[in-house]
């Protein structure tokens, strides 16, 4: 029986496991079906981790996580877990191969990821001009032009915060209101530096080996085609929670989430149920950040290390 599960193998569930197995546990594997570090390996540029002084890809900085994780004695199982039950005080993880294991404690950090808007060159450019997170790439486009794409709160938010890096943000959106809270919204119409282009989608993104030179924006109600010549776009249409291994045989979910199916934790990444932790993406509130990711699995290890106590 293990000490510990950790489902995922992102920077919360790598930390995790560093600091479950530094802080004494024997028997802890983490689940991740291909190679451990998530996400952020998808990126081309990180330059805001705390003590990395050059600028990496996310390859390059998740490069050497699971070697050290793994000297502390994380095994890492190149398996997928299809669901997790709870028996008694003891958690039953069900493999996609169809084994059963059995664990004290779990750490649930399988993230999220954002939804695609489906328009052309939206894959064939991510990483390279496309991108979904603000914080993250923003100030590549210091005194640039960019588009935003999205009518929520989250799009809303990112716009105002990138009109204070870009010189220009180009909000576009399929509805003419939008869904956010209503100081956000009155902030963007006060902004200077946002143009607001509703009723509207993304077309395409077109560009070169270099990245993106341009957007193409098309008009619901007429049809016409703006092309916006900006070398960026940030897509904000809302994330998919990874939460299905949570879910019951009854069609409940093993512990609380919110409206948006993300696991509601507390300051120590407990969740509703005893001895199940969150970590990462997948809880409320979740900055989206390396940094904060890697923080809730160290607090998630800390917490277990105290329940098993």
């Amino acid at each position: 029986m293990l000490d510990l599960a950790i489902i995922g193998g992102g920077p919360a569930g790598l930390t995790a496991g560093l600091y479950a197995t530094r802080g004494g546990l024997k028997n802890v594997t983490m689940y991740e079906m291909g190679m451990p570090g998530g996400q952020i390996t998808q990126s081309s540029e990180i330059e805001n981790y705390p003590g990395q002084l050059e600028i990496v890809t996310g390859m390059e900085l998740m490069q050497q996580w699971p070697e050290q994780c793994q000297r502390f004695g994380l095994k890492h199982e190149m398996a997928q877990v299809q669901t997790v039950i709870k028996n008694g005080d003891i958690f039953q993880l069900t493999l996609g191969d169809g084994n059963i294991v059995e664990a004290k404690s779990v750490i649930i950090a399988t993230g999220s990821v954002p939804k695609k808007a489906g328009f052309k060159g939206e894959n064939e450019f991510f990483g390279r001009g496309v991108s979904t997170c603000a914080t993250c790439d923003g100030f590549f486009y210091k005194n640039k032009e960019v588009v935003v794409l999205g009518g929520g709160d989250t799009a809303l938010e990112e716009a105002v915060y990138l009109s204070k890096i870009c010189s220009k943000v180009y909000l576009v959106h399929r509805r003419d209101t939008f869904r956010a809270a209503p100081n956000t919204i009155e902030h963007v119409k006060h902004t200077e530096n946002i143009e607001l282009i509703l009723n509207s989608e993304i077309d395409e993104v077109y560009g070169d080996a270099m990245g993106v030179n341009g957007v193409k924006v098309k008009n619901r109600n007429d049809g016409t085609i703006r092309d916006l010549a900006v070398p960026g776009i940030f897509v904000f249409v809302g994330r998919d929670v990874l939460n299905s291994t949570l879910k019951q045989p009854d069609g409940s979910y093993l512990c609380d989430l919110n409206q948006n199916g993300e696991v509601i934790v507390d300051l120590s990444m407990k969740t509703s149920t005893a001895g199940l932790f969150a970590a990462g993406d997948i809880r409320i509130e979740a900055p989206k950040q390396v940094v904060c990711a890697a923080s809730d699995g160290a607090i998630a290890a800390l917490s277990v290390i105290s329940y098993l106590e």
